[in-house]
């Protein structure tokens, strides 16, 4: 009985530290890691407000999937038509906006007498509630990214690199860009259960960082980070579980403490370097 109700949790927590291990492979390296954060506070307005319409449950994914994706498509349209606006200032208008929506909706569960329990187990998030349901879901967003990752490859790798130079290599940049928000916004909206809105940053930001310190190459790195992604939602929620602690908190330091490991090994092999004899 006990392996029949874990079972969703656990791979549906390996799926989603997968998943957010790749996309922050190229958010990371694309130097814009605050879109994870604006995205995510996109998506909690638009289940916040779900909530108060009166959804509940897994419907409330679906108004944070609608509002992901408009913040999405509002960012690859606002940087498209302005030169002069940089990818992070961009980000940084759409994030104040999303997050005072956020709260605003927050608020108001107050003003009107409504139970914000729903909303709150998004902020913080929690493996333990996740069903088969859900894991379909993380599992069709992570498939979709796989496609992509894989049919765009040189034209990611290309903007990886440097979007002025794959725009002139002939890559549609603002069309893959784009797309590649687009996928982000969904994989992100899905993967809420695992460590709630406020924290699902750092499964985006740390397990790349870390891959970075430890490996050179876009494809080790990818693979380092898919790993390192999911080792974190696996460690973090068994952790959590033999300890008695909250699952997304605990998810969030495990996957701290990868990083500070990678850069104390990095250091470590560098200073190793310099000492070894030459002879």
């Amino acid at each position: 009985m006990d392996l029949v109700y874990w079972l969703p949790v656990l791979v549906g927590g390996v799926l989603s530290g997968a998943s957010c291990g790749a996309l922050g492979n190229y958010v990371v390296g694309m130097r814009v890691p605050f879109l994870a954060v604006c995205i995510s506070h996109a998506a909690l307005a638009g289940a916040v407000f779900g909530s108060l319409a009166g959804l509940s449950g897994p419907w409330m994914t679906l108004p944070a999937l609608v509002t992901a994706m408009l913040t999405a498509l509002s960012l690859g349209a606002l940087e498209g038509r302005s030169r002069r606006l940089d990818t992070n200032i961009v980000i940084g208008i759409l994030f104040s906006l999303s997050m005072g929506l956020a709260f605003l909706g927050i608020g108001l569960f107050g003003v009107l007498g409504r139970s914000d329990n729903d909303v709150r187990s998004l902020l913080w998030g929690s493996l333990n509630f996740c069903r088969w349901a859900d894991v379909r879901w993380i599992a069709a967003c992570a498939v979709l990214l796989v496609c992509f990752l894989t049919v765009f490859r040189k034209e990611m790798c290309a903007i990886l690199f440097s979007r002025t130079h794959a725009a002139a290599a002939g890559v549609q940049v603002g069309l893959v860009w784009t797309a590649f928000l687009i996928l982000t916004s969904a994989v992100l909206t899905v993967n809420f259960q695992t460590v709630g809105g406020l924290m699902i940053y750092s499964l985006i930001t740390n397990p790349a960082v870390a891959a970075f310190q430890l490996t050179r190459g876009h494809d080790r790195a990818l693979l380092t980070s898919v790993a390192l992604g999911a080792a974190s939602s696996l460690l973090g929620f068994l952790t959590a579980a033999w300890l008695d602690l909250p699952t997304g908190a605990t998810i969030v330091i495990l996957s701290s403490c990868l990083v500070v490991g990678a850069v104390l090994w990095a250091r470590w092999m560098r200073f190793s370097a310099a000492v070894r004899p030459t002879c």
